[in-house]
């Protein structure tokens, strides 16, 4: 098939690449400056693993191409695929109402953006209410974005399962068919109408988060009971009905989608006319969370902070990750600032952002080694769990820190271990 993807994101790029993968001519439409772009100069600024080997592949190969954002999609074109950031409704409704009369009857557009509820059903109706037909040919679906960054590629070429919002029976054998090499260990796609698949993806991840709020709550109730949230996850997780996923406490969450998606849940529960309580107290939670650490060193040394120098290990959002929004870094490193406090940063991939984030400061100094960033410091702070920090030289970091203080935001090092090495140790409900 030919099929043009439009978008700068993430989902773009890989949906594109996959797409081409099996056979597909695809090309990818971006905007000048987009990431995308970057490929045709041989370096590929985002890290996500395997996407830019997988691009340049498919390059070479001849089957995919890239084209501007605003250009429509040429003759041959038989799938639209869409995958625009949030706040690229409006651009999508331009983009569906420019499509010449004359597309065939069974013409696919599918939305892989993350809009409100019900934008699919409102670009049906822009497909069917151009300029110059008669005739409702085409049919738009939804294919909710559920990849994980750090793992989006192989998330979408080995998919746990597939939401497909359709109502039209030819246009769901059609999806089935582009599924089709990603599809074969067992059947993965779950149709539904597509307001439910739009809605079940902000479902999801208001759960994952409501769940992650429920165990940070968990860990500062455990701090105060004098009990380790560590056996009390283990324990939780051993029972059925709950499991182990996201039951892990930590300095809260980030992310651009991920945020955004729990935003726009609770704000469709309030536009519904329903309080959005539950949802409202989860996102308090986690802004709270944010500053636990920072609390913790607050008291550590009994409210003198001014003139201090602390380390933080981790920027990004989350690890394999070069992006910051919302990260827990940023509230933090914000909270230090206020009290005076010298910040000295590492972080693999996030040291860009945070410095396009921050301007030119005295107050922050970024390293790229991490044992630079801790040397000399009150204390240390990890608040990314990047692999690398999982298994530091303690020896090393105790001799170089002026106060033998770790603060782990991701409950990743072990307490008993670590105060054997001569550490005063916060975690988050660690004992």
């Amino acid at each position: 098939m030919f099929i043009d993807v439009y978008g700068d994101t993430l989902c773009a790029m890989v949906s594109a690449a996959a797409l081409a993968s099996t056979g597909h001519e695809v090309v990818l439409h971006v905007s000048e400056h987009g990431v995308a772009n970057s490929l045709n100069g041989d370096s590929f600024t985002l890290r996500e693993p395997g996407l830019a080997d997988l691009m340049a592949e498919q390059k070479r190969a001849g089957r995919l191409s890239l084209a501007g954002l605003d250009e429509l999609p040429g003759e041959r074109c038989t799938v639209l695929w869409l995958a625009l950031s949030p706040d690229g409704l409006e651009q999508a409704h331009r983009l569906l109402g420019s499509l010449p009369g004359t597309i065939d009857a069974q013409f696919l557009v599918v939305n892989q953006s993350t809009f409100p509820v019900g934008s699919t059903e409102a670009l049906q109706q822009t497909l069917w209410n151009r300029p110059g037909t008669d005739a409702q040919h085409g049919a738009v679906v939804s294919i909710p974005d559920l990849l994980t960054e750090g793992a989006a590629l192989s998330g979408f070429i080995r998919a746990e399962h597939w939401l497909v919002g359709a109502d039209l029976p030819w246009a769901i054998g059609l999806v089935g068919e582009i599924l089709r090499p990603f599809n074969r260990r067992r059947d993965a796609i779950m149709q539904m109408r597509p307001r439910e698949a739009e809605f079940t993806k902000l479902a999801i991840n208001g759960m994952l988060a409501t769940r992650l709020s429920f165990m940070n709550d968990m860990a500062n109730l455990a701090d105060s009971l004098d009990v380790d949230i560590e056996r009390v996850r283990q324990g939780m997780g051993a029972d059925g009905r709950i499991g182990e996923a996201y039951l892990y406490p930590g300095c809260g969450f980030g992310g651009l989608s991920f945020s955004r998606d729990v935003m726009s849940l609770a704000s469709t529960l309030q536009h519904s006319g329903l309080q959005a309580q539950l949802i409202e107290e989860v996102l308090q939670i986690n802004e709270r969370q944010k500053e636990s650490l920072f609390r913790k060193l607050w008291q550590h040394y009994d409210n003198q902070l001014t003139g201090r120098k602390v380390a933080i290990w981790g920027a990004a959002f989350k690890p394999e990750s070069s992006r910051i929004d919302n990260a827990p870094a940023l509230k933090l490193i914000t909270a230090l600032w206020a009290q005076g406090v010298e910040v000295h940063v590492h972080d693999p991939r996030a040291l860009p952002a945070l410095q396009e984030w921050a301007g030119e400061r005295d107050d922050l100094i970024l390293h790229d080694d991490p044992y630079e960033a801790a040397a000399g410091a009150d204390a240390l702070m990890l608040v990314t769990e990047w692999k690398s920090y999982w298994s530091p030289d303690f020896k090393r970091l105790h001799a170089e820190m002026k106060e033998p203080l770790l603060l782990d935001g991701r409950n990743v090092w072990d307490p008993a271990f670590v105060k054997g090495s001569g550490f005063v140790y916060y975690g988050i409900g660690r004992r």
